[in-house]
């Protein structure tokens, strides 16, 4: 720690007196100051990695781009990551949000969060990052009028909501809302986000829609697994069988939504009885079932770039095959998607099955067990599990509060 040093020279001729004086450090100051610790141990880690037992898990292996960092910046974060939530508002726009559907998510996390006693603090002084509990989903259930094409109503609800929680308590204006987060599910989660510059340029926004031709920003922004919780649990939706039983090449069933799914079906739709590809699923067959019955699941983006099929078909064991130019997969600073999916951009729809007919079984087998492996992190458990997807989220979080140094002003 530094020190001012002061020195005190009387008249007399006593000689000169120095004294050293502590330097008072702010509560940021010390709470930066534990960031940069933190940031060090994890480059350390990197480089000299000494395992640290853990009787849940240790990361190995090529699905993990440096699974030494990452395994030792997520025991930091249990050890140290604190979250506030502001408290303003009232359901059902804020504290609350949507546990079954494809916005799930929106509604588990802003749950989990709320009875988290790990993570939250109610002492924003303590914090390392500040959430703003609102719902996009639950705005446009509620906020928006239907068919409207009006927005404006969810622009006020955004901008009157982060002014009131600027006025009331400095953190937003000390760090022009850097350190706070937002979580967002539903299509409208981006723009929605551009109401308030400052929380679209600067705020960590975790959102389902991560694409990068709508200003996704990699160094800042989380992209959050889309689950499709129909009744809420993840009941029957784990597993799968081995690999030697599934004898579809690839399959996809939905419908014509958006610029990539047309080009799919030009080329592929009832063309081919190795690589199955339905607009509708003929009635009496099994969604689910086909996608256990299948080697690869195609997902290829709807309107949106993101598609709950993708986690689907992790939780089924089918390789996901993902089918798009600007999305950016949950997790991607962490996990080597290449490793255990197929990515490849829209123009290489012609040559699908050839794509995937070149990929051996000796490959193919080596892929199937890295995604099996790497499921825990995409599974939601009631309570949250160490590294499972409520987990992830935060550590995703986590991470791109590391990447901002907040001073006082």
């Amino acid at each position: 720690m530094q020190e001012d040093i002061k020195a005190f020279r009387h008249e007399s001729n006593v000689s000169p007196l120095i004294t050293k004086v502590p330097k008072e450090y702010s509560r940021l100051e010390r709470l930066e100051a534990g960031l940069s610790r933190t940031r060090a141990a994890i480059r350390e880690a990197a480089r000299n990695w000494n395992q640290t037992p853990d009787q849940d898990y240790v990361p190995q292996g090529p699905m993990y781009w440096k699974p030494r960092a990452f395994h030792r910046s997520y025991l930091e974060m249990e050890k140290q990551l604190k979250v506030f939530i502001y408290e303003e508002g009232e359901p059902p726009v804020f504290h609350n949000g949507p546990c079954k559907s494809i916005y799930s998510m929106e509604g588990n996390f802003i749950n989990m969060l709320e009875m988290d006693s790990q993570f939250r603090t109610r002492d924003p002084e303590k914090a390392h990052v500040f959430f703003l509990p609102f719902s996009v989903t639950m705005m446009v259930r509620y906020v928006y009028v239907a068919n409207s094409h009006d927005i404006a109503p969810i622009k006020r609800t955004v901008i009157d909501y982060v002014d009131i929680i600027s006025k009331k308590y400095p953190f937003w204006n000390r760090s022009l809302g850097a350190d706070h987060f937002i979580v967002a599910c539903h299509d409208w989660g981006p723009i929605s986000s551009t109401f308030v510059p400052h929380l679209y340029k600067n705020s960590i926004r975790a959102l389902c829609n991560a694409n990068t031709s709508e200003g996704f920003n990699l160094n800042k922004d989380v992209s959050l697994p889309e689950i499709h919780l129909r009744t809420g649990l993840m009941n029957d939706l784990i597993g799968g069988p081995s690999p030697s039983r599934r004898p579809i090449l690839g399959f996809f069933a939905g419908g014509r939504h958006g610029p990539v799914r047309p080009v799919l079906f030009e080329h592929w739709k009832n063309k081919d009885e190795d690589l199955q590809v339905f607009e509708y699923l003929p009635k009496g067959i099994s969604y689910i079932d086909k996608m256990r019955q299948s080697r690869f699941c195609l997902c290829p983006s709807g309107y949106e770039v993101a598609s709950p099929r993708i986690l689907e078909s992790i939780y089924a064991g089918c390789i996901p095959v993902l089918i798009n130019d600007h999305f950016v997969p949950p997790f991607n600073d962490i996990l080597n998607w290449k490793t255990f999916s197929v990515v490849f951009p829209v123009e290489d729809i012609p040559n699908l099955k050839k794509i995937l007919m070149s990929i051996s079984s000796r490959q193919y087998i080596r892929m199937h067990r890295r995604l099996i492996q790497v499921r825990r992190h995409f599974e939601l458990h009631f309570p949250p599990k160490r590294f499972d997807v409520y987990n992830m989220i935060l550590h995703s979080i986590w991470l791109r509060r590391l990447n901002v140094r907040i001073r006082d002003s």
